[in-house]
């Protein structure tokens, strides 16, 4: 099949999060099942050191946005270590700047573009995509573009659309005194009347509206989002589509993350070698300046520092526990100041047991992954997290708060021969928090004899889940065709 995947977002060119690994991973594993994948992203400027040689495809190309003609080029890179092309959108005035995403006033024009651009490069090549994928609020017009502003054209006659919802929290609302740079305001009666009343737009809701098909990222989530407590607005319309909302839940890229195959690791390890999982460990304290003690776990915390982290739950309730315990926290990540603040208190409270990393490194990830004995996960939601899978991949037993994709990976290890892999907590409070980490800590013991074989037990089972992209692949080619038909 033709498929044009557009995202915002494609690891290791432009990453913010999930989003980022799973526009990546997932052309490269349908292109491994025989699709003709086009991947298309923007050139932001953050991206060009990592992009290396551009292959111009387009050198000019224009649309018309509002009463401006927006002009750009095409070029192309292959992913690091193969010859699968990747197409970048070239536009200096809208993408040379110091992020991804921005509170420029313009943030509705970039991601329009995006969108056009990779739409009128299909018209430039005379390519007709059988399925056009977009992804989350910044590409979710493209539905709406092909049904109505581009219904004209022959060469998308037999397209159809999916869109895959990464987090519904975001949605791309702007005022409705956007609506001419969009492209759309011809066809504006095609629109949600309502909304444009009010002085609003919102992208993600026209992408809902309009898709042929809506894919989200685990099933828990898809069951989630059609609810008032986590549909954010969008749950009435979300119902509305009935059978055409998916959950499939995100695979990881095991080129990428594999204790056995792992680059970044100081000592590769797999299944039962705990001697090199424990090297790994050693490794993480000494970096970070933190003592080395056998028998204290260390706790891992990879994470964007946001509200729908769930790290509230944490306050007070981690000084409680590492003044109780002997056990080691390491937390790598930035975001918002609360957050940021707290975990600086805390490093600063427990000099000896605690590290707090205010950046996000690539290397330190993996290494904490490897190195730690549990991962902490206490989100309010979670469309699918990909943490806790590279947690249960590396042997490390996640903690997690039962939502979204975390429920459909993670199960409670409820004592010996259980097939559980980590610890679940129900409900989002402070003492089921505090019970969690108590049970994992209970689980781990003394750390000798009969205790550890029961905490062995538990990284086994999580080391054995597979979460390769293949089978997930398989869903969303399976989606394509029952569209097609």
């Amino acid at each position: 099949m033709r498929i044009l995947f557009v995202s915002a977002e494609v690891a290791p060119f432009a990453k913010t999060g999930g989003l980022g690994d799973v526009s990546s991973a997932l052309p490269k594993a349908l292109r491994a099942l025989g699709q003709d994948v086009r991947l298309f992203l923007p050139l932001y400027d953050k991206a060009r050191e990592k992009v290396g040689r551009l292959t111009p495809v387009f050198r000019e190309l224009s649309v018309e946005l509002g009463h401006r003609r927006i002009r750009f080029a095409i070029a192309s890179a292959p992913f690091p270590g193969t010859d699968i092309p990747v197409y970048f959108v070239v536009c200096p005035e809208l993408y040379d700047r110091p992020s991804i995403y921005t509170t420029d006033p313009d943030e509705h024009l970039r991601f329009t573009l995006l969108s056009w651009a990779a739409l009128k490069t299909c018209q430039a090549w005379g390519w007709p995509p059988e399925i056009v994928h977009a992804n989350d609020w910044q590409t979710a017009l493209m539905p709406l573009m092909l049904k109505t502003a581009l219904a004209w054209d022959r060469l998308f006659a037999r397209t159809k659309s999916v869109l895959t919802i990464h987090n519904i929290g975001y949605q791309g609302g702007f005022s409705s005194n956007v609506l001419p740079d969009t492209g759309l305001a011809d066809v504006a009666h095609h629109l949600h009347q309502d909304l444009l009343r009010d002085g609003r737009l919102n992208f993600m809701l026209h992408g809902v509206l309009y898709a042929d098909a809506i894919t989200t990222v685990s099933p828990t989530y898809a069951r989630e989002i059609q609810t008032p407590e986590h549909g954010v607005g969008m749950d009435p319309f979300l119902r509305s589509r009935g059978g055409s909302v998916l959950g499939i839940l995100n695979g990881i890229d095991e080129d990428e993350w594999s204790p056995e195959r792992d680059r970044l690791l100081p000592q590769r390890y797999g299944m039962g070698d705990w001697g090199g999982k424990e090297a790994n460990k050693r490794a993480l304290l000494s970096s970070l300046g933190l003592p080395y003690h056998p028998r204290a776990p260390v706790i891992g915390i990879v994470s964007r520092l946001a509200y729908q982290k769930g790290f509230d739950l944490l306050d007070g309730v981690m000084a409680a526990v590492l003044g109780r315990h002997d056990v080691q926290l390491v937390v790598l990540g930035t975001g918002e100041d609360r957050y940021e603040h707290m975990f600086a208190r805390l490093a600063a409270q427990f000099p000896h047991k605690v590290r707090f990393v205010r950046a996000f490194s690539e290397p330190v990830a993996h290494l904490i992954e490897a190195g730690s004995d549990m991962f902490l996960m206490p989100s309010r939601y979670e469309p699918c997290g990909l943490n806790q899978m590279y947690s249960l991949r590396y042997g490390s037993v996640p903690i997690v708060h039962k939502t979204g994709g975390l429920a459909d990976t993670v199960s409670l290890y409820s004592g010996r021969g259980s097939d559980g892999n980590g610890v679940v907590f129900d409900h989002f409070e402070p003492r089921a928090l505090r019970w969690a980490l108590e049970y994992a800590l209970e689980l781990w013991g003394s750390g000798a004899g009969a205790d550890r074989e029961r905490f062995r037990e538990i990284q086994l089972n999580g080391m054995r889940a597979q979460f390769g992209w293949p089978t997930q692949a398989q869903e969303y080619v399976d989606v394509y065709r029952a569209l097609l038909r």
